[in-house]
């Protein structure tokens, strides 16, 4: 695959130039309906249609699970892609080649790039010497029947053997590669007296795969009891344990529709769940699992499942996934926690009781919001006062790392009916305060609805102006000058003003390109949010009225809060004789 940067033009040129309608319709036939199209959502199950994709804004948008995006994002979701792979999937259907940017900040260079490749050539090389090995191991075969593994799934996942002796793969590989390529793979071990020999010796081998199936990586178990039980490959140009997740590749490529997957902690879990039919497992490698697998986990499915022991170790375990998720938490994602009875793990469990009844299980996990409240109220004694107080502001440090979402506003609720504490007070300090950036920037809700759509949520003359630009980006032209709009300091300024120069910038763009264009950044939600709006009328006289409207209230806004403000300060510190003259202006002109 090439390397570089895909230039931001091109992407939005992309998405300019392709039709959301026939990108989705290939995949999900909608029917037309107003404006808009509409079908079932593929992302959820349904029986009335709540997914709608709008031609004009190039968007699509689920009421029902809350998915939406441009056409690169339903690519991402709908077939398991990465954002590259999305783009050059779409860029492909439309006959176009992804151009690449050569050099600049953050991208490798050309030996970079190169001992990268050599790295996969020769991982991918010792993955078929490991599995060249294990044909010839009776007791590595045995040890494999002994675990109840099928040889067809072994070689589904490309199970090998490592030889005991200490220098079988350095001397298999000696004049193929460099000495200091195989220790840059992480496959030998190089001592500070200049010694070399094998990692893995006398061990059932896992490649690990990344998305696009290069090997990656290895983990290596023992036949019998010594220690340590597993060993898993260093960090390396190409190998970074809190990235990568064990058997995604195979799940994302065995599963027909993949729609939820399931987190256990060992390769084996893995491999006997997917003998078993349930392909959609995962395991972390040799280490907590962290925002970064919980976003791309997001990426892949809706739902995760956490199946861990129901010891302390597996409840710990679930508590930093659930630490680590709170942050990436998102309307129309789901997180769940399945604990299972002691001394039993997914392996043994499937074994006993059968894939269905394995699936049954799922019913019982605890949501997200049940385990957390579950886990503090375990942990604290919210009968008594102080218990309650120390229950509430631990509560409170975690949900503050969590965005404004549907699923945090129904576990404020459930603290608040549990401690009998308003839920307006409950975390007015810890919370209320500490919202994001994205949260603020919108402002409050004000009274008044807008005029053009009365199933519209209330609007302040800020969200209205960015939604009226959002449906018709040349309203730009109306407007004179900007600088009165990003010295208004109102809420919403900084995103209306960085949206009118992104549309002057570049007057075709479409609005779900600036959308991609500030993906995971303070803009993302609130342009999500009055992306959905849609007004009743297209005429351009009214949706022109009703933008200059918006810029009309802007400036009187504008001014009573710097008279306010002048007031303020006449008050407490006393005025300059300039800002006396200003106030006079101002009051006389409001």
């Amino acid at each position: 695959m090439a390397s570089g940067r895909i230039p931001r033009e091109f992407i939005d040129d992309l998405l300019t130039r392709a039709d959301i309608v026939d990108v989705i319709n290939a995949r999900v036939p909608l029917k037309k309906k107003g404006r808009e199209f509409t079908a079932c959502c593929p992302f959820h199950n349904e029986k009335t249609p709540s997914f709608t994709v709008s031609p004009n804004k190039q968007f699509y948008h689920c009421f029902g699970c809350g998915v939406h995006g441009s056409a690169i994002s339903f690519l991402m979701e709908y077939e398991h892609l990465d954002f590259v792979e999305a783009i050059e999937s779409l860029a492909d259907s439309m006959g176009v080649t992804v151009p690449r940017e050569k050099g600049g900040k953050g991208a490798p260079s050309e030996a970079q790039r190169q001992r990268s490749k050599d790295l996969y050539t020769l991982l991918d090389d010792a993955n078929q010497y490991y599995q060249l090995q294990l044909k010839g191991s009776p007791a590595a075969i045995e040890y494999l029947k002994g675990r109840e593994l099928s040889g067809e799934i072994s070689k589904r996942f490309n199970i090998g053997y490592s030889l005991s002796g200490w220098d079988h793969l350095l001397n298999h590989f000696k004049g193929s590669y460099a000495e200091q390529q195989l220790v840059d793979s992480g496959l030998v071990i190089k001592k500070d007296d200049g010694k070399i020999y094998d990692r893995y010796r006398d061990r059932i081998m896992f490649p690990i795969r990344n998305r696009k199936g290069q090997v990656i990586g290895f983990g290596g178990r023992v036949l019998g009891d010594d220690l340590p039980k597993y060993i898993n490959s260093p960090e390396t140009t190409v190998f970074h344990k809190g990235r990568e997740l064990y058997g995604l590749y195979e799940a994302r490529i065995n599963t027909q529709k993949l729609d939820r997957i399931i987190v256990v902690e060992g390769y084996m879990d893995v491999i006997a769940l997917a003998q078993f039919g349930v392909s959609y497992a995962v395991a972390t490698l040799g280490t907590a699992t962290t925002e970064e697998h919980i976003k791309q986990l997001f990426r892949a499915v809706p739902e995760i499942i956490f199946c861990f022991d129901g010891d302390r170790a597996g409840k710990e375990a679930a508590w930093r996934a659930l630490e680590n998720a709170m942050p990436v938490m998102q309307d129309g994602k789901e997180i769940k926690f399945l604990f299972l009875p002691d001394g039993e793990d997914p392996d043994t469990q499937i074994r006993k009781i059968g894939k269905d009844a394995f699936e049954e299980n799922y019913q019982q996990a605890d949501s997200l919001t049940a385990y957390f409240v579950e886990n503090l109220h375990s942990r604290f004694n919210i009968t008594s006062d102080e218990g309650k107080t120390r229950f509430l502001k631990e509560a409170a440090k975690l949900l503050t790392k969590m965005p404004d979402t549907l699923i945090k506003d129904q576990l404020v609720q459930r603290l608040s009916d549990m401690t009998n504490v308003d839920k307006k007070v409950l975390f007015q300090r810890e919370i209320s305060s500490n919202n994001s950036p994205k949260d603020q920037s919108m402002g409050e809700p004000k009274s008044g609805r807008s005029r053009l759509n009365n199933r519209s949520v209330s609007q302040t003359p800020i969200r209205y102006a960015i939604s009226l630009l959002l449906s018709e980006p040349t309203l730009v032209k109306l407007i004179e000058n900007i600088e009165e709009i990003a010295l208004s300091k109102l809420p919403g300024s900084d995103l209306l003003t960085t949206l009118i120069e992104a549309i002057q910038e570049s007057p075709d763009i479409k609005p779900v390109a600036l959308l991609d264009r500030w993906k995971n950044t303070e803009f993302e939600a609130p342009l999500i949010q009055l992306m959905k709006w849609q007004p009743e009328s297209d005429d351009m006289a009214i949706l022109s009225d009703e933008f200059k409207d918006c810029l009309l209230q802007i400036r009187k806004r504008a001014k009573e809060r710097k008279i306010e403000s002048l007031l303020h300060k006449e008050r407490t510190e006393g005025l300059s004789e300039s800002e006396k003259q200003s106030l006079l202006v101002y009051l006389k002109n409001s």
